[in-house]
């Protein structure tokens, strides 16, 4: 029987979260059916080298003409459609995060079906119009959560709930490296509190800072990591707002890591303060790993977090909301590490049954055998 050949697309791997649920998909697909392929940008980004190494052939080639002007772009696609020709696949699957839709006029040039997955949720504004052009062009779409669906293809025939899925044994909760406390400046008694992000202002972590701040003088024992990559524009604020707050001992930034499970080991609750604006959430990932790592959680009440929590509605808060993120959060520190970590076992069990990788990738090779 002939495989099917799937060719993932992604701009880049700078930031390795989209990059690496697409490397998890493609490395457990069932090998007697499918051939992955990817195609990106070029080379740079800390996960490219994992990407290279996992065997999984990898072109390189700028496959996302300019729009404008018209005659231009699609001399430009059609250039592209023969590079794609040669890769020869069956599938073209995009995970580009924003609406561009010239990749989808090339791979369709190039005889592939053309699919993406709809990772947020931007829509409207200036993109209105791409997207719905980069959705017309689609010969499927999958959504992340029942908001996308919802709102913005609530007759269409060609979409499919993908939730996104976890490694469950690789975030299994196992025994601290007492070397991440030292890292982190942490007491070895200190209790943890951690927010694993994407460090772009959408993500609300003000907010956590500052209810953390006002919960600090009832919960002296607990400190504050902040997970991710704070180099950038907004990561300076974050840095700039502590300094400002004079929690530098207590709110510790951790900087970029490859690797969250060693910080999660540490931690007793997750918070993800997402705020309602913007392109919000598709299926945040971290909030699984911390699930897996049998971490209590709390999110905001967005989409993509209101479906992963939708067992557990008093464990969302209004986004930006500090009184109602306060209360929440106060009644999770009162509690004895014992009984926390009971509760976190009842979220262990929850990403076990419906939220696992094997499953995400089931329902991708199914939504593949639907479109050819």
């Amino acid at each position: 029987m002939k495989k099917i050949r799937i060719l993932f697309t992604i701009p880049n791997f700078d930031t390795a979260g989209s990059g690496r649920a697409l490397l998890n998909i493609a490395l457990a697909l069932d090998t007697t059916r499918f051939e992955p392929h990817i195609l990106c940008l070029h080379e740079r980004g800390d996960f490219f080298k994992v990407v290279k190494d996992s065997g999984i052939p990898v072109h390189i080639f700028n496959y996302v003409p300019k729009e404008r002007p018209v005659f231009s772009m699609l001399l430009n696609c059609f250039k592209v459609a023969q590079k794609i020709k040669k890769i020869n696949p069956d599938i073209a699957h995009s995970f580009h995060y924003g609406a561009n839709y010239t990749e989808a006029l090339s791979a369709r040039m190039a005889g592939a079906k053309w699919i993406f997955t709809k990772k947020n949720m931007n829509w409207g504004g200036k993109s209105k119009n791409a997207w719905k052009l980069r959705s017309f062009l689609a010969n499927g779409i999958i959504v992340q959560n029942t908001d996308m669906q919802n709102e913005f293809y609530a007759t269409s025939k060609k979409t499919m709930l993908i939730p996104r899925g976890v490694i469950l044994d690789k975030f299994k909760s196992s025994e601290p490296i007492p070397q991440i406390r030292t890292q982190m400046r942490t007491q070895a008694d200190a209790r943890v509190l951690i927010c694993v992000a994407n460090f772009v202002p959408v993500k609300g972590i003000e907010i956590l800072i500052n209810t953390f701040v006002g919960l600090s003088s009832r919960f002296p024992d607990w400190v504050l990591w902040l997970v991710g990559d704070d180099k950038n524009e907004y990561g300076i604020k974050l840095h700039e707002l502590v300094a400002k707050l004079k929690f530098d001992s207590k709110i510790i930034f951790s900087g970029k890591q490859m690797s969250v499970v060693d910080f999660l080991n540490h931690a007793e609750i997750f918070v993800l303060p997402t705020l309602n604006e913007g392109r919000k959430e598709g299926s945040p990932v971290a909030m699984l790993e911390a699930m897996a790592n049998s971490k209590v959680v709390l999110g905001s009440r967005v989409p993509g977090i209101k479906d992963q929590l939708k067992n557990f509605p008093n464990h969302l808060f209004t986004p930006k909301d500090e009184n109602d993120l306060t209360e929440k959060l106060h009644n999770l520190m009162k509690m004895t590490e014992k009984d926390l970590r009971e509760v976190g076992n009842t979220f262990l069990k929850h990403a076990v049954e419906e939220y696992s990788l094997k499953k995400e990738v089931v329902r991708h090779e199914q939504f593949y055998l639907s479109i050819v």
